[in-house]
């Protein structure tokens, strides 16, 4: 496990971009529960943030690609509209400890 931040960094509702040995991803915060993606979209396979640490659509209800526009479910990386529509983001598992967020690269794909 590698620790990325302390919980009280990241607000609800909002998200925030790491790189870890050269592999960009980003972790989101809503209702309390902590998600985290490899910062690739499965269309082109660019960056997600459109501005630094900013990841999320503007209502904050989905996760949306800076380059089309692509939405995906922040609890699944389901995209749900955009030319990647069905494919997912890679998820990374994370886990809160002792109020911090943990991330594991060796457990992708894992809940």
């Amino acid at each position: 496990m590698h620790k990325l931040c302390d919980l009280s960094d990241l607000p609800n509702n909002d998200s925030k971009g790491f790189t870890i040995n050269e592999t960009t991803l980003f972790i989101i915060r809503k209702n309390n529960d902590v998600f985290a993606y490899l910062n690739q979209c499965p269309h082109l396979g660019v960056r997600l943030d459109w501005q630094p640490d900013k990841f999320l659509n503007y209502e904050k209800e989905f996760i949306q690609c800076s380059t089309h526009g692509a939405l995906f479910l922040i609890e699944t990386g389901k995209c749900i509209a955009g030319p990647c529509s069905g494919c997912h983001l890679p998820k990374i598992h994370t886990l809160v400890k002792d109020g911090s967020v943990h991330i594991n690269f060796d457990n992708k794909g894992s809940d």
